[in-house]
């Protein structure tokens, strides 16, 4: 694999879509030698008769055919790289596990496109321990307990009240608030991975079962069916209501703090200011 270069995928590509190894080498502005060179390269590389070649035409064996594909697709990623590497920050991507930042998510959206409408705001889902940060899926991250990895700083910028999700028909739906002694013996729903809630919450000797599960969905659907409740921060009420599921506050539970992630070493240029949207709109909120 460390034979393959990008030029070769590129003059493959061009020769398919030129038609012919001269207007291939007209579009890369190589030689025709250069070209059957550099195809001759990839095809040795990879093992495989990758085209056809008569004196009227060129076309793609059923190999070829599906290495075109996958070299469009590879192409295009190192296109996308090199423009988000050289267009001085014109994308910012901000990751969640679960939750963006409830209530505030429409008001902090709109408030970053009319402050900087240069810089396009993408909220992004990623259910891991960093919300996407050390997979490099985003340039920031929300998360809602803290990162022991160093090579990360947060800041907090809000906190959150602690709210009990229940099944409907769940005799505590019928209150206004819990307590978390009313949640002992029942099983709790967490996500270990992502999730603000541990046995830790309750005192020894009065703690619930926990069951595990992978992503706010199930999580969901679980507490539905009245398989067990859930107790989370307030964000998860806002954006994610259901049929079937009422939140409660749990009035004696210590709040959740929001917290804004990003690299310690190479911070995105907009953190400074996405810090200081979130941190005013959780203090007006």
């Amino acid at each position: 694999m460390d034979e393959i270069e990008l030029r070769q995928l590129r003059c493959l590509v061009a020769i398919v879509d030129e038609g012919t190894f001269t207007d291939a080498a007209i579009a890369l502005g190589v030689s025709q030698a250069a070209v059957s060179r550099t195809l001759a390269g990839l095809e040795r590389a990879l093992g495989v008769r990758l085209l056809r070649r008569t004196s009227r035409e060129v076309t793609p064996t059923a190999t070829g055919l599906r290495v075109v594909e996958r070299a469009r697709r590879v192409l295009g990623d190192v296109a996308d790289l090199v423009q988000e590497a050289t267009s001085g920050h014109t994308r910012l991507r901000i990751g969640y596990a679960w939750s963006a930042v409830g209530r505030h998510t429409v008001a902090f959206q709109r408030g970053w496109n009319a402050a900087h409408p240069g810089v396009d705001l993408h909220l992004i889902r990623v259910n891991s321990p960093s919300a996407g940060l050390s997979e490099g899926a985003c340039d920031l991250a929300v998360v809602r307990r803290p990162l022991d990895d160093r090579r990360f700083d947060t800041a907090i910028v809000g906190l959150e009240r602690r709210l009990c999700a229940l099944a409907a028909d769940d005799p505590l739906a019928r209150r206004r608030s819990v307590r978390l002694a009313d949640l002992t013996g029942r099983t709790v729903m967490t996500d270990r991975r992502t999730g603000t809630t541990t046995p830790d919450l309750w005192p020894p000797g009065a703690r619930p079962a926990v069951e595990e599960i992978r992503s706010v969905d199930d999580w969901l659907t679980e507490i539905a069916a009245g398989r067990g409740i859930g107790v989370t921060a307030e964000s998860t009420a806002h954006q994610y209501p259901r049929t079937g599921i009422v939140y409660r506050p749990v009035r004696d539970a210590e709040p959740v703090a929001v917290r804004l992630a990003w690299w310690r070493d190479d911070p995105h240029p907009a953190h400074q200011a996405v810090l200081e949207l979130l941190s005013e709109l959780y203090r007006s909120g």
